[in-house]
């Protein structure tokens, strides 16, 4: 599907008139966010597959054309390079599936002008909604302690789009499986489910639809225990079914409960499973479920519980459904000389970093452990030891003395003069890189309520190059 009519008007009329006026100006531009959904630490980037397929992709249909033409605002030359659209320039990008943090550069667009400002739209809508998804699912993984999580959301996604999308989000943030065939298909991922309750009312009882479904399904045999009661009903009519299913030579899975007090319910079932003999039956809890019910329902109730299906809560990040990445000038190449941009705002903390910019992680040397992330200007080199400030404004001890690291940018390059260089991983090998990368922070950024702050700091040089342009504003 096309996605360059996915935009707003202004990015037309902006590259509309820039052809006119500003013709050979390169624009680069930084998507960046400044605050971590759900008070948390960070962020995990997810989107740039798709990215990547949109800019690639880049075009404006016959039918696309007649209708920007109807609207009276563009100039016969502007349509014309529309028709014949293709991106020249480059771009760069933290890889799926890192950490990354507030001011940071998540990716990088350089081309002409005209070029760059038309994917500002498509680009946000991807990275900002695949991030935030990836994000809450990494906040919801850590609270389940390694316990497998099932994406559920489908059907309270807004949107199919939403509900796909999302889906490969959450498996980049740690999730083991989705419920979403579509998904599970293009991206090579586990697919998982179990029944609805309409299975279980369709029968004349309970136990007949248990039975049914494992004559069926011999050997993914998770039952529905709810739809009457778990206790007195449920788990003994799973017990019977299992006992039928290891006497074919089969294994049950196990259970899922998807309603009432699910710790108390749990630990009963829990006991019947265990004295029916079997120890290995799983339960799986489903039902609303976010990072803090699950937290709560391992930590504070001990409930035992193996797997969890997660639902709206995941697919919306309905807690804080909103990641606000922006995508923002920061420098303008003409006749070979490029000038910084910078964008001033009366809050200090939206203050943007001008200049062509690099990422570094900084890692203690005796140990792969990240401490402190360094933005610097492109092509910049990292001291041994540096004096670095603080790239949150706001922080009341703004400069520091670093020394004794090993550093690695985060930045890599996907497109050079409009071709493609770089090929994205799979789904499962981006979440395993991502669980790398993960580790690799403190312990203390990890936690889910009240968070360590993970330093970014940026460069001297850069600090003066902001200085300056904020100076020159001001006179």
């Amino acid at each position: 599907m096309n996605l360059s009519m996915i935009t707003d008007l202004y990015e037309l009329s902006m590259a509309n008139g820039y052809q006119q006026v500003l013709p050979k100006e390169v624009g680069v531009f930084d998507i960046f966010f400044r605050r971590v959904p759900d008070n948390g630490s960070f962020v995990v980037t997810a989107g740039l597959a798709q990215a990547i397929e949109v800019i690639s992709d880049f075009h404006f249909s016959q039918e696309d054309l007649a209708y920007l033409q109807s609207l009276k605002l563009f100039t016969d030359d502007f349509l014309t390079f529309l028709e014949n659209f293709h991106f020249s320039g480059d771009l760069s990008a933290i890889p799926e599936g890192t950490p990354v943090f507030p001011r940071e550069p998540l990716l990088t667009i350089s081309g002409p002008l005209i070029q760059t400002q038309l994917f500002e739209t498509i680009l946000l809508n991807i990275i900002n909604h695949q991030s935030l998804i990836a994000t809450k699912a990494r906040r919801i993984c850590y609270a389940a302690q390694g316990r497998p999580i099932m994406e559920f959301g489908a059907r309270r996604a807004q949107g199919p789009s939403a509900a796909t999308l999302g889906a490969r989000a959450a498996v980049i943030g740690g999730c083991a499986s989705t419920s979403n065939l579509l998904t599970a298909e293009k991206f090579g991922i586990a697919s998982a489910g179990t029944m609805a309750h309409s299975w279980i009312e369709a029968f004349p009882d309970e136990l007949t639809a248990f039975e049914k479904w494992a004559e069926l399904y011999p050997d993914n045999s998770a039952l529905l225990v709810d739809t009457y009661d778990v206790i007195n009903s449920g788990v003994p009519n799973a017990i019977k079914v299992f006992k039928e299913l290891v006497a074919k030579g089969h294994q049950p899975v196990g259970i899922r409960i998807d309603s009432g007090d699910i710790s108390h319910l749990a630990k009963l079932a829990r006991k019947q499973l265990d004295d029916a003999g079997f120890p290995n039956a799983k339960i799986t809890a489903s039902n609303a479920l976010n990072e803090a019910t699950i937290q709560s329902l391992l930590l504070n109730q001990k409930a035992p519980i193996d797997n969890f299906g997660v639902g709206e809560d995941l697919i919306t990040s309905a807690s804080d459904p909103v990641l606000s990445g922006v995508y923002k000038l920061v420098a303008v190449k003409h006749l070979g000389q490029t000038v910084a941009k910078i964008k001033i705002s009366d809050s200090r903390e939206k203050v943007t970093l001008p200049g062509i910019k690099s990422l570094y992680r900084l890692y203690n040397q005796n140990s792969h452990q990240a401490f402190a992330d360094v933005i610097a200007l492109k092509n910049e080199q990292l001291t041994t030891e540096m004096l670095v400030r603080s790239a949150d404004p706001l922080d009341t001890k703004q400069k520091i003395t670093l020394s004794n690291f090993d550093s690695m940018p985060l930045q890599t390059d996907i497109f050079i003069n409009g071709k493609v260089v770089y090929t994205s991983p799979s789904v499962m090998a981006i979440q395993k890189q991502s669980k790398a990368a993960v580790q690799e922070l403190p312990e203390e950024t990890l936690r889910l309520t009240n968070p360590n702050k993970y330093p970014v700091y940026i460069t001297e040089k850069l600090a003066r190059l902001q200085e300056k342009l904020l100076n020159k504003q001001a006179h």
